[in-house]
């Protein structure tokens, strides 16, 4: 990677968030909160907004918290990519459905 490509990447947006959707190959779906205040009100309030992310080697799970980076538009509905998993979910024993 060249030094203009790494500071062109720099500049993209990112977030942190909780996956909140696993079901699908290669795409989770992240919740991102965040606080703002109100303008007229001047009340703190939390917003959450939900963003398709591409998880190519599918390595995120439901609960992880993870960061995103905005990229080119990958499908319809994604328009984000997957960084890294900052901190993993604990994972249960899972229960055979009967």
């Amino acid at each position: 990677m060249t030094p203009e490509s790494a500071i062109e990447r720099s500049k993209r947006k990112t977030f942190s968030g909780i996956v909140i959707s696993d079901k699908m190959n290669k795409t989770r779906i992240v919740e991102v909160t965040r606080l703002v205040r109100h303008p007229f009100y001047e009340k703190i309030v939390k917003k959450c907004s939900r963003f398709g992310v591409h998880d190519e080697t599918n390595q995120s799970r439901q609960g992880d918290r993870v960061e995103i980076s905005s990229s080119r538009p990958l499908s319809r509905t994604k328009r984000w990519r997957l960084v890294r998993v900052i901190e993993a979910a604990p994972r249960g024993v899972i229960e055979a459905k009967v």
